[in-house]
């Protein structure tokens, strides 16, 4: 799609509903909402809109890091429930949502449902030859797909100048749509940093859904992943990467919701 109208960005919309979980905002949301908000941004050239896929893990980053806490809390950025628990802890607090905002779902339901209109795609993250890859696959799933640039970042911290040319090189694209996977919390910070420098009315943080699209790693069992489960299923693949996220901070964030519901710590919104 051509991007004739002049830059604007506006907050997110106050008609979206939110819940709290240590103090993260988290939008009562599923996946054709999300949709259907991603689209009207894209249709108002309203750019610069973060969305981040909050599971346990991001929510205890949030814990640790003042500055990673700080950007899940701006208005330029949308969290919605990725982890399991987040979506259980939010039917707590009486939102109806029936299945978690999984990133690697929505970016296949929103390239299955607009496929068709002309929405441009870039993809940005993964190690050398997974966008390309990942590429390859969307436009063998989705005929008709826009595809406009692929990029692996190096490892890594970039130069000032290698960084205006990434810059520059999206914007030239003109995507609609920049999907992310640099992993957390990398991929929010570099998506909610570089906002006001890109031309894009969605900037999604995806993260694994890199992977798991171009084949390189073996997804869960959907039972797995509607049920809670995909955690062990990542643990038991690997160990010695995931034993301090799943075993640490799923112990602290247990602890942390028990302390919170019996009004011995609390965290503001």
């Amino acid at each position: 799609m051509d991007n004739p109208l002049p830059r604007k960005r506006t907050a997110t919309p106050g008609s979206i509903a939110f819940y709290a979980v240590l103090g993260i905002r988290l939008g009562g949301l599923q996946i054709p909402d999300l949709i259907a908000q991603m689209e009207a941004w894209i249709l108002a050239h309203d750019y610069g809109h973060c969305i981040t896929f909050a599971n346990v893990h991001v929510v205890m980053e949030a814990q640790r890091d003042d500055h990673f806490r700080a950007i899940l809390k701006s208005q330029d950025v949308l969290n919605v429930p990725d982890g399991k628990p987040l979506v259980w802890l939010g039917r707590s607090q009486g939102f109806p949502l029936k299945r978690r905002v999984y990133g690697p779902d929505l970016m296949n339901d929103f390239c299955t449902v607009t496929a068709d209109k002309g929405y441009r795609h870039f993809l940005y993250g993964a190690a050398p030859g997974v966008p390309e890859r990942l590429a390859a696959v969307m436009k063998d799933r989705f005929p008709g797909i826009n595809i406009v640039g692929t990029y692996s970042p190096p490892f890594r911290p970039l130069s000032a100048a290698e960084d205006e040319d990434v810059v520059e090189m999206i914007n030239a694209a003109r995507p609609d749509v920049l999907w992310i996977g640099l992993g957390c919390p990398k991929q929010e910070k570099w998506a909610f940093e570089h906002r006001s420098r890109l031309d894009v009315p969605v900037l999604a943080a995806v993260g694994q859904a890199f992977n798991l699209h171009a084949g390189v790693t073996p997804q869960a069992p959907r039972w797995m992943r509607e049920h809670g489960w995909e955690w062990l299923f990542r643990f038991a693949s690997e160990p010695r990467r995931l034993w301090k996220r799943y075993l640490v901070y799923n112990s602290q964030f247990i602890t942390y919701i028990l302390l919170e519901r019996a009004g011995l710590k609390r965290f503001g919104m």
